[in-house]
């Protein structure tokens, strides 16, 4: 699992629209890529209406957010839908992201880790256990603490 002060790895998703997207696409901002392991479960959900009520948050410090799970892009796109989330989910369909990431379960799906990567995406922090009530106000803090964002 990359360490805070390392360069997050390229990795590829899938959009819910079905276009690849690299982690080199999201350098010049701020970043949140938080993993989580299935739409529509109970935590899962927690965790993305806390991020959906803090977005204007985000949004006014410059700070992308990206949740990111194995699930196709149509399970994304109901799941944004059904829960009115205001920020992109990427599709790690084969799961190759979080293996490399050493963050794929046994039971084949990503836990539950996110990575703050600043603008030249460098990891900032990360967050092997998450609660998911009260994660986002968290990393929110910790990302604004970090600095200014570029872009």
């Amino acid at each position: 699992m990359p360490q805070e002060g390392e360069r997050f790895p390229e990795l590829w998703f899938v959009t819910e629209e079905g276009e690849r997207v690299s982690t080199g696409d999201l350098l010049g901002q701020t970043t949140v890529l938080y993993f989580y392991p299935k739409d529509q479960t109970p935590g899962c959900t927690k965790e993305a209406c806390a991020f959906r009520d803090r977005m204007p948050d985000y949004e006014r410090a410059g700070i992308k957010v990206y949740g990111v799970s194995l699930d196709p892009p149509e399970s994304h796109r109901r799941f944004r839908e059904r829960n009115g989330l205001n920020f992109p989910l990427l599709t790690d369909e084969d799961g190759q992201a979080a293996k490399s990431l050493g963050i794929l379960s046994e039971k084949g799906y990503a836990r539950r880790v996110t990575f703050l990567l600043d603008p030249e995406g460098t990891v900032v922090r990360v967050y092997p256990e998450v609660s998911p009530e009260t994660h986002a106000g968290e990393v929110l803090a910790a990302a604004s603490s970090a600095g200014p964002s570029a872009g």
